[in-house]
């Protein structure tokens, strides 16, 4: 039997790789946009992660005529009312890199003490159907912003997100058990279970069609 093609709203190839090994044991196929021959540029300019996420989606749906699947992230700090926010990526403006975002983030956080210096990784994975019919789940990972960083593995934010019952950063965390807690996983982990629901002829509170 033929598996159904699901284009994810990326060119990255570990990205595709990992939403492969979740789902694998499902009727899909998963390629990159460029495998899918698709060429686009997509502004993310929703207000939260949920919307970038969806808008991706829709875009290659609308492109390539299959299933798509996107997702966004990034960091929410309770000190600084959620952000960066939808902004992680370029919290420190144009031309913003790992260490210059995570500098700004230290600064901002310079008089925050312990106690208030609670945090999550966030995921929004949104998955669009060729009849426009989509669905959008969540993932969060909770920890805490260190004074300084620490461990040199993983990128973006890892060094400075403390996770106390592992008493480790994600920069410290080996691969395996970081994708196993980290909240891409668990928001990807969401996505296998309705798609296996969405098999079986499943209605959705969330589902809808836009």
């Amino acid at each position: 039997m033929n598996k159904k093609i699901m284009v994810v709203a990326s060119r990255n190839k570990k990205k595709v790789q990992e939403i492969m090994a979740i789902i694998k044991d499902l009727d899909w196929s998963v390629i990159s946009m460029t495998q899918a021959g698709l060429d686009l540029e997509i502004v993310e300019d929703g207000a939260t992660f949920e919307e970038n996420s969806y808008k991706k989606a829709l875009e290659v749906m609308k492109a390539t005529g299959k299933t798509a699947i996107a997702d966004d992230s990034g960091l929410e700090v309770d000190a600084l009312d959620g952000r960066p926010g939808v902004f992680s990526a370029r919290f420190s403006g144009k031309g913003a890199t790992d260490d210059s975002n995570n500098q700004k983030l230290l600064d901002m956080m310079s008089e925050v003490p312990q106690a208030r210096r609670t945090a999550r990784f966030v995921c929004a994975a949104s998955v669009v159907f060729p009849d426009s019919q989509y669905f959008t789940v969540r993932g969060e990972c909770e920890g805490q912003i260190l004074f300084e960083p620490r461990g040199s593995k993983g990128f973006g934010y890892d060094p400075l997100f403390y996770l106390p019952g592992y008493e480790k950063t994600f920069a410290q965390l080996n691969a395996n058990t970081k994708n196993s807690i980290s909240h891409r996983a668990q928001a990807f982990i969401k996505v296998k279970r309705m798609l296996i629901d969405f098999g079986r002829g499943t209605k959705f509170e969330n589902w809808g069609a836009k």
